[in-house]
């Protein structure tokens, strides 16, 4: 009997990679559409992904800073890492594949199948980042909605509400742009067992359910920015029309005077 303890450490960034360009600095990287694989020392693989993600399997953490540390020379606008994720997996040559009390166990790991559980690893690390943006989002359209409630007046200046307007239409954009992080990896098609593990994964970290609830939260913000928005313009347009009827009474008043 054989078992293995398999521990994936995955970390996302604000940035997005270019694959292309990690294999300028990777010549032995391994380069596909959704990913590039590098070697690491003793025996580890460092996985990234086009959305800004880079998970290591089996790599012990002074390794994974080095790592990291060439990497941001390689992208020098990379900042402090968003979001992070951990999940470890059992190699056991006499079990059963499948997710029991919340851990995945597997008969024989692969790179094939390393690289798919990397994936999920990933698509849950750049989920926990969109969810933070988007409680940012949420935090301060509250603001605004609180204002309006008591005051019962938005700011007279728009150009604040645009500029969040249209960070909210970008934020929303960004995040429907990667939807495809939700698609099925290539490695389950030809591989059953690996199709089942990745429906169990994707269930585990509750992956499509994160993903609706983030949406549906950026519906929300921006229907809301937008009833906010209305608002200040019919604030301006009562303004705009009491001062023309201010300066036509003005008009008549001067008239009178002259006469």
């Amino acid at each position: 009997m054989t078992q293995l303890h398999h521990t994936f450490h995955a970390t996302a960034f604000e940035q997005n990679f270019s694959l292309k360009s990690l294999a300028e600095h990777y010549p032995a990287a391994r380069l596909s559409a959704q990913e590039a694989s590098v070697d690491v020392a003793h025996g580890g693989t460092m996985f990234l992904y086009p959305f800004g993600a880079v998970v290591f399997h089996q790599t012990d953490l002074p390794l994974r800073d080095a790592e990291l540390a060439k990497l941001r020379t390689i992208f020098p606008e990379l900042r402090v890492k968003v979001a992070g994720e951990e999940h470890s997996v059992l190699e056991d040559s006499d079990g059963t594949t499948g997710v029991t009390a919340g851990k995945l166990t597997i008969v024989q790991m692969t790179p094939k199948r390393a690289s798919v559980i990397a994936l999920t690893v990933a698509q849950s690390a750049a989920m926990e980042y969109y969810e933070h943006m988007v409680e940012q989002l949420g935090t301060q359209i509250s603001v605004l909605v609180v204002r309006l409630r008591i005051t019962g007046r938005v700011p007279f200046r728009t150009r604040a509400l645009h500029r969040f307007i249209g960070e909210s239409i970008e934020v929303r954009s960004e995040v429907l742009s990667v939807l495809h992080l939700l698609d099925k990896p290539d490695a389950t098609w030809d591989d059953p067992a690996m199709d089942a593990i990745y429906e169990d994964l994707q269930d585990q970290f509750d992956l499509e359910d994160r993903f609706a609830a983030v949406e549906s939260k950026l519906r929300i913000v921006q229907e809301a920015l937008e009833l906010v928005l209305d608002t200040a313009r019919d604030y301006r347009l009562v303004l705009l029309e009491v001062s023309i009827i201010a300066l036509f009474v003005l008009e008549i008043g001067l008239g009178l005077v002259r006469h």
